[in-house]
């Protein structure tokens, strides 16, 4: 039987702790007891903290701990979960967490961290130079602030040698049954799936994502031709043509959306017209190629790739998660 211990700390999210405590705690159990077959526990789940003391959570829900970090011996994962209320004050009140992963790095424990857990990970020094995640909302402060990190913000699970990252959210579930995938069998993690019902083997996170399109900036060119381009996205039009119209050539114009929004204009256009699609695809009943023509494109099989790239999802398959059930 495997020994996991899932850390606690004021502030975390308390769904990533009792969420994933479950997860492990009824892998190869509640599968079996719905088949009428014996339980098979596969997973010792502990929680621990600082001292040993309860912990608060962010949504004020109190949960008590099995043992201190102190008393953590002869484990072979932990578990860092979402941390919910500001970061820098977590980072800041957690020393002692962070001496515990730097450890849990020294022994060769399994490390795993979710969604913005993984800024610990980041600050205890052992996900340097390593490729990591965390949630899509967050990406900016992550890569500012731990520029030695290879951040893979798109991607729902990385790993790099013993360290496992999630990504936003409710991506413990995909965590833990990755974790169970690799150390009971996908058998296993698929059954552990179908008995919490969890879509499994999600790979991105970016149909979840917002783009962010309104990045602060002080160009007032750029923010006329922002305004201009939201109310005429669908229209059919070249980098030239827009251009023309703000009455600059077009490598100036290029250069002054590159230093103001980190992207040139024909791929703010994409944006725009990717981040309507997602709107209509939810809230209409459109077909996918009248969707398409009513945000601009006329290839079908241009739209659907550039769909997919954004985020992660065909467009059929996006209404199917996201539409509103009518």
């Amino acid at each position: 039987m495997l020994n996991i211990v899932v850390i606690g700390f004021d502030k975390a999210l308390a769904s990533a702790i009792t969420g994933v405590t479950d997860l492990f705690g009824l892998a190869g159990v509640t599968w079996n007891l719905i088949q009428g077959q014996q339980p098979e526990k596969a997973f010792n789940v502990k929680i621990a903290s600082r001292d040993g003391s309860p912990i608060q959570c962010i949504n004020g829900l109190q949960l008590g701990a099995h043992l201190s970090f102190d008393e953590i011996h002869d484990v072979d994962a932990v578990i860092i979960p979402t941390i919910g209320g500001p970061v820098e004050d977590v980072i800041t009140h957690n020393p002692e967490l962070l001496d515990l992963l730097q450890h849990a790095q020294q022994q060769g424990w399994t490390i795993a961290g979710n969604c913005t857990g993984n800024f610990l990970l980041a600050e205890s020094g052992i996900l340097n130079h390593k490729t990591a995640t965390t949630h899509w909302g967050f990406k900016e402060q992550f890569q500012q602030r731990y520029p030695q990190i290879e951040l893979k913000a798109d991607q729902l699970i990385t790993r790099s040698d013993n360290i496992y990252c999630a990504g936003g959210g409710l991506a413990w579930f995909d965590l833990g049954l990755h974790i169970i995938e690799r150390h009971m069998g996908f058998e296993a993690a698929i059954q552990t799936a179908k008995a919490f019902v969890i879509d499994y083997r999600r790979d991105t996170q970016l149909s979840y994502s917002l783009m962010r399109l309104a990045k602060p900036h002080k160009d007032d060119l750029v923010r006329e031709a922002q305004t201009w381009l939201e109310q005429h996205y669908s229209q059919q039009f070249t980098v030239e043509d827009l251009a023309e119209r703000f009455s600059i050539s077009k490598r100036t114009l290029i250069r002054r959306f590159n230093a103001a929004l980190d992207m040139p204009p024909n791929t703010y256009v994409q944006s725009l017209r990717i981040e309507a699609a997602q709107k209509l695809l939810e809230e209409t009943e459109r077909t996918v190629d009248v969707v398409m023509n009513d945000v601009g494109y006329e290839d079908a099989s241009s739209f659907r790739r550039l769909f997919r790239k954004k985020t992660g999802l065909t467009p059929t398959e996006y209404r199917r998660r996201f539409a509103k059930r009518l």
